[in-house]
């Protein structure tokens, strides 16, 4: 228990000092074009995401930098636990919002940095609040910048893959961009296998080849849900199959994203 309330108090300070960066990222929002300014915004969650997931003696391996596309993304993930965010913003290698409750608004300094990345805030028991947020996540993706989703709805807390739900897929076939799997492991063992306590783990992010508008355009949500549920699924055993050295005939490269 007191480890996990140092890193709870690392945090906090993390998040406190931030303030001075906080008013830097504002005047670049306002003073600098589109990607550049996402870019420079984007820089201090992901220094701060890094250096917590470090402070509990987690490694964080990534593989497949090299299927990220150019441009407005749509990156869908399982949801294992709390530190999936952290570990999207450090180590994911591209600036993305996320899809989040409503309740995070309620969080000072954390609401106005995640403002400033295009996350988009959304209400599940207001429905007329969902379906703007939902307009306003489409239109963030169609004005170039990249969001996450997860499908699952909810953390699956014991590093299983719960069902995909396709509604919130209408984001990427809207705005008509590419769609990427991630598949996340390694985060539940974090956090919430320990009740709640904090404890070091091994994470690991693979990222998929992007799933392209042609590709996709003759799907119905519940298909393309199905399908990149079936690609994260895939991914997730071949992890597991490598940690536990029973796959030496094609194994899979992992990189240690380190700094």
């Amino acid at each position: 228990m007191i480890f996990t309330v140092r890193i709870y108090v690392y945090a906090t300070c993390f998040v406190l000092g931030s303030l001075f960066y906080l008013q830097k990222a504002k005047r670049a929002q306002q003073r600098m074009d589109g990607q550049q300014a996402d870019s420079f915004i984007f820089y201090t969650p992901k220094t701060v995401s890094r250096k917590v997931i470090r402070k509990t003696g987690t490694d964080v391996h990534v593989s497949g930098q090299e299927h990220l596309p150019d441009g407005a993304v749509l990156f869908v993930a399982n949801h294992q636990g709390l530190f999936d965010i952290l570990a999207l913003l450090g180590y994911l290698g591209k600036p993305t919002g996320f899809i989040a409750k409503q309740e995070i608004k309620k969080l000072p300094i954390i609401r106005t940095w995640m403002e400033l990345i295009h996350c988009v805030f959304i209400d599940r028991s207001d429905r007329r609040q969902s379906v703007r947020a939902i307009h306003q996540g489409i239109q963030n993706l169609k004005d170039g910048h990249s969001l996450v989703i997860f499908p699952e709805g909810t953390r699956s807390t014991d590093g299983q893959l719960n069902r995909f739900k396709p509604g919130s897929f209408r984001l990427g076939t809207r705005a008509k961009v590419p769609i990427v799997p991630i598949a996340i492991d390694g985060t539940w063992q974090l956090y919430e296998k320990n009740n709640r306590r904090v404890k070091a783990s091994t994470i690991h992010l693979v990222i998929s080849e992007a799933i392209e508008p042609e590709e996709y355009e003759q799907m119905t949500s519940r298909e393309l849900a199905s399908h990149v549920q079936q690609i994260i699924e895939k991914q997730l055993k071949r992890t597991r199959r490598l940690q536990n050295k029973e796959d030496t005939d094609q194994p899979l490269k992992l990189e240690q994203n380190i700094g």
